[in-house]
């Protein structure tokens, strides 16, 4: 099937077994399309912001990404995960847009390990001019999720002299914890909220493996509508997230491709900085903690007071939102940061629905994400970090691989602590 990505004002196809069109910027009153942006232009527009076109170019890249992420469901596959996703996409260059086909669609596969096909053509969008201009004096960007690591940078950043612009997905759990750090951080940071408001007529896929495309996106447009953009070589986006999440190696055999997610991996990061370079976007992507590990970023941040009072309030779960916007305990990342937590040696006071892992049940220690991390832990130990990372490095963007493998291992200790303290075998 084919999604039919064009921007308010134009047309869109009759839905049929072959097209489904996509309205971006704007709300779809039938039902029978896609709709997605139209909060995004609306809240640039508020905030005064005026991008180039380039970057409302990449944009509508990114809508249509996270429309056929959401839209087209992994069950429909061949094998139950892999799909092909086929975008025609207005733009306003398509003709530049067409040239990077190859790169875009080696950064969506890598990303989702889906096979992605883009064709771009002339349908531009035209945004409504702000009432006024922003005159922001901000000189750099940061991701801003609600999660531990960016509220660590975001803590590290103001305690080095950095006030940067905080842009935010909304997602749900996490609105109003990314609201509360933006306005109490540093006296306040300058906060950019968005949400794509994909509204799909038959529901929405759970994995959303595409996900960080547009984040990155967000931060590329507060960048681009700086003042201080115009005079900076490369306006640096701080992306925040530790070694050992970035890697995010697959722990065991069955765990391949975008079962692990590479959403901060750096060759993720390098593909998405070198199609920014060639579309002329002066916005350097740069990730602080990427030989760090989770419990490494905590005893080092450097505003302890705040971290102590608010670390707790953080979001880390992978399924926050399937438990009722509470922590499971027991998926990869609260591992991982229940793992940080003991590393920082001040007392964890998240609520896990699963905290108990001495319990050798289903639920707690015999839980597959648990199994697995206590395989990976034990196979690093025994036979060294590269058995569990496989192929995780073997990558053009990484020069040299043993600050990689460090980080990991040093990650991989932290968890195996954890898991000894709770008799996980």
């Amino acid at each position: 099937m084919k999604l039919i990505c064009r921007p308010h004002g134009t047309s869109l196809p009759t839905p049929s077994r072959c097209d489904l069109p996509v309205l971006m910027y704007g709300r779809c009153e039938s039902g029978r399309a896609i709709s997605c942006g139209a909060a995004v232009a609306e809240q640039i527009r508020r905030k005064g912001y005026v991008l180039p076109q380039r970057a409302w170019d990449l944009l509508s890249l990114a809508l249509a990404v996270t429309a056929a992420d959401t839209a087209i469901g992994r069950g429909l596959s061949p094998d139950g995960w892999t799909r092909q996703l086929d975008l025609d996409i207005g733009v306003h260059d398509p003709d530049f847009w067409n040239s990077q086909k190859e790169l875009i669609g080696s950064i969506l596969q890598f990303l989702t390990t889906d096979i992605w096909k883009v064709q771009f053509v002339q349908a531009s969008y035209e945004p409504k001019p702000p009432k006024h201009v922003a005159l922001c004096e901000e000189k750099s960007v940061m991701l801003l999720s609600g999660g531990l690591d960016s509220l660590v940078g975001a803590l590290d950043l103001v305690a080095a002299g950095i006030k940067p612009v905080a842009v935010s997905q909304t997602v749900k759990g996490d609105g109003e914890k990314q609201l509360v750090f933006a306005s109490s951080i540093g006296g306040g940071l300058t906060h950019l909220q968005l949400n794509h408001n994909v509204k799909a007529p038959k529901g929405a896929e759970r994995s959303q493996r595409a996900r960080s495309f547009i984040f990155l996106t967000y931060g590329v447009l507060a960048a681009t509508a700086l003042p201080n953009y115009q005079d900076s070589p490369q306006l640096p986006m701080y992306v925040c997230e530790n070694g050992l999440i970035a890697i995010n190696p697959p722990l065991t055999d069955t765990r391949i491709g975008s079962l692990s997610t590479r959403t901060t991996h750096p060759t993720y990061l390098s593909k998405f900085q070198k199609l920014l370079d060639n579309a002329k976007l002066f916005v350097s992507i740069r990730n602080p903690y990427e030989f760090k590990t989770k419990g490494e970023m905590l005893s080092e941040c450097g505003d302890q007071d705040y971290l102590i009072n608010a670390a707790h309030v953080s979001t880390s779960c992978g399924r926050f939102a399937r438990h009722g916007m509470k922590h499971c305990g027991r998926c990869v990342p609260c591992l991982i940061r229940r793992a940080a937590f003991q590393r920082w040696e001040v007392a964890d006071r998240t609520q896990y629905l699963f905290a108990d892992l001495s319990k050798s049940d289903k639920d707690h220690a015999q839980f597959d994400d648990v199994r697995a991390l206590s395989m990976a832990v034990s196979r690093a130990k025994n036979e060294g970090v590269d058995a569990v990372l496989g192929a995780s490095l073997l990558s053009d963007a990484i020069d040299d691989p043993e600050p990689y493998r460090g980080v990991v291992e040093r990650g991989l200790a932290e968890v195996r602590h954890l898991l000894e303290g709770y008799r996980v075998r």
